[in-house]
């Protein structure tokens, strides 16, 4: 009676040659027992030649059975396989080789019926296995094209995508433009554009261009390998209940011989211990955590989520903290304008075209930010000339003839500008912002204030973890105090600490869980590494590509969704009811099975039938949390 995947047992249904040889078996034994039920009613005076039917197929299906259940005791291994083998054998010892066969044939029957609908839960999974393609376009050094096996891939190789193919390795598009279906790593529906120095994943769909791509990562050092990797591995943990089970499972099988023992003593009814043997068979028990934690694996895995250890998915369920990090969790982690001041007498556009074009050469956020901005007002930017970028100060360039500078209101004041500062109207607001100041010809233009984005999904998913009662959530980050208010104030959280150094958010998740709360820490994977630690369940936003955030959480968001984080509350509370559904439906199964077979009122082939019912009814009730999260 171990937890462990039960589709090995019987032959190995569904798998290879294991599965043929045991289908054939089974169509044998199901003939021969047809023609004895049928030899039995026409020729009712030729009863040997019957029996002699029922007995073939008794012998053909018991085989498989056996096989395992000896398999089983050399290896010091008990499953459900002794007890069924033993009901089977007491049945023919009896004579009864059609009880023996129609037990024997149910077992087989829904044990294939079990597998199949397993293997729905282990679908996603086994999909992910299979995504890197086999070959791949090498690109040669007189531009030609040649093709590869993807284990022949070299870092530093390039290799050539055409619309349709699968990316065979991670790497950096170094020429091309194109848009990618990423669902196999970030659970994203909506295709995403790339184009030159943009990162890609082994695994995704090519959908519109031809790129090129320098390889970056091959094999199992690839994202979707090493998701694939710990995916396999968490499938191979174990919760505490299921570590239980295995530990007084050696006693199970003997318990249930002694019970049988007992039986035959009082009642000197060989039918009772049958039906009881086959009754007591553990499957529903031994099915229910692991059928209802693949499930959910399968499930988070189609959505980008990755959890190492079904503890951690079980863990999940019991948080009532969340500590979340601003800068990159919170927040897109990219600079946007959320002010245009200028001076009275200037247009906001002048003080755009002003700031940008001044910094259209540099590759700070602030700059980036203003580029975009003046792209989407179609404001038509010069190209500076005498470009010089002062590091943690600002930009100086000729702009269209006229020196124009950009920064801080102090390096302003230093190159003698005047009135390089804030009005004092606009003192409070600006507090939130990080701001430069623009001056053109000497003339100060006025300021622009920049915020980094919060994601739109913010607010809401605070809101929902809410909802679902968790009672503190606290956002932490290094910024100044003005800004975490703003932000704060934006997502509905009404606690946040600021100007909080990587120490400082270890100390918060200590102080939380010394007040009794299961904390979860929520970053960027990164440089959060000791707060990821310090917590309960550490859960890295945006892993996709990083391989520190892959490894230093517990679950790892392979997309920066926050919406995620509320529906993962969500699947281990819904998939520890399902487990504790599942172990009162086998419980119930077996305890009533045991009791109505003992007092006679079961017989053998109805404890088959109730056994795999049981059985039957954990797994189509495990597979319900494979829908989990349609709504993404």
């Amino acid at each position: 009676m171990q937890t462990e995947d039960k589709s090995r047992h019987y032959g190995e249904p569904g798998h290879g040659h294991h599965a043929r040889g045991l289908l054939w078996m089974t169509l044998a034994g199901i003939a021969f027992l047809a023609n004895s039920y049928i030899a039995q009613r026409l020729f009712p005076e030729n009863l040997p030649a019957a029996d002699l039917s029922a007995a073939l197929a008794a012998l053909v299906l018991f085989i498989p059975i056996l096989k395992t259940a000896i398999s089983d005791l050399v290896g010091g291994e008990m499953h459900m396989n002794e007890l069924v083998a033993l009901a089977i054998l007491a049945s023919m010892a009896q004579g009864d080789f059609r009880t023996a066969s129609v037990v024997a044939l149910i077992m087989l029957v829904s044990l294939v019926i079990e597998t199949r609908t397993a293997e729905g839960a282990h679908a996603s999974i086994e999909g992910l296995i299979r995504l890197t393609p086999a070959r791949a376009r090498l690109l040669l050094e007189d531009g030609t094209t040649q093709e590869v096996e993807v284990s022949q891939l070299k870092i530093g190789d390039r290799v050539r995508a055409l619309p349709g193919d699968t990316i065979p390795a991670d790497g950096i598009i170094v020429s091309g433009r194109t848009s990618l279906n990423e669902a196999s790593i970030t659970g994203e529906s909506l295709p995403r554009d790339k184009g030159v120095d943009d990162e890609v994943f082994a695994g995704t769909q090519n959908l519109t261009g031809a790129v090129e791509i320098r390889v970056k990562r091959v094999g199992g050092d690839t994202t979707i390998g090493r998701v694939r990797d710990l995916i396999l591995a968490a499938e191979q943990t174990k919760l505490p209940i299921m570590r239980i089970i295995d530990r007084y499972v050696g006693y199970y099988t003997p318990t249930v011989l002694m019970i049988g023992g007992l039986v035959w003593f009082f009642t000197d009814d060989m039918t009772r211990v049958i039906a009881l043997l086959v009754v007591a068979c553990p499957c529903a028990l031994i099915l229910a955590t692991p059928t209802a934690m693949v499930a959910a694996l399968s499930a988070s895995a189609r959505l980008g989520i990755l959890v190492k250890d079904v503890s951690d998915l079980e863990g999940a369920a019991k948080l009532t903290a969340f500590v979340l990090d601003k800068t990159g969790t919170l927040t897109t982690g990219q600079l946007g304008v959320v002010r245009l001041a200028p001076r009275p007498g200037i247009q906001p556009s002048e003080l755009l075209e002003a700031a940008a074009g001044a910094e259209r050469f540099s590759k700070h956020p602030a700059a980036l930010a203003l580029a975009a901005l003046a792209k989407k007002a179609n404001v038509a930017l010069a190209d500076p000339q005498d470009f010089h970028e002062e590091p943690g100060q600002g930009i100086r360039a000729t702009v269209k003839g006229e020196t124009v500078l950009a920064g801080r209101a102090t390096w302003l004041q230093q190159n003698r500008v005047p009135d390089a500062e804030i009005d004092p109207a606009d003192l409070s607001e600006a507090e939130g912002y990080s701001v430069i100041h623009v001056a053109r010809g000497g003339r100060h233009l006025g300021w622009i204030g920049f915020q980094d984005e919060v994601r739109p999904e913010a607010r809401a998913c605070v809101q929902e973890l809410e909802q679902l009662d968790i009672r503190r959530m606290v956002m932490v980050t290094g910024d100044r105090q003005p800004v975490a208010a703003r932000v704060a104030e934006q997502i509905g959280c009404r606690e946040f600490k600021a100007e909080c150094l990587p120490q400082g958010k270890v100390d918060l998740l200590k102080s939380l869980r010394s007040d009794g709360y299961r904390v979860a820490f929520v970053g960027d994977g990164v440089n959060d590494a000791p707060a990821i630690a310090a917590s309960d369940t550490g859960i890295a936003m945006g892993a996709a590509g990083s391989e520190i955030a892959i490894h230093s959480a517990t679950v790892a968001l392979m997309n920066n969704d926050l919406r995620k984080l509320p529906f993962l509350v969500r699947l281990s509370r819904g998939t520890r009811a399902v487990i504790y559904q599942n172990l009162a439906i086998g419980a119930l199964f077996i305890g009533g099975g045991l009791v109505l077979s003992g007092l006679g009122w079961l017989r053998p082939i109805v404890a088959a039938l109730l056994h795999n019912a049981g059985a039957l009814l954990v797994v189509f009730n495990s597979a319900r949390l494979i829908r989990a999260g349609e709504e993404f």
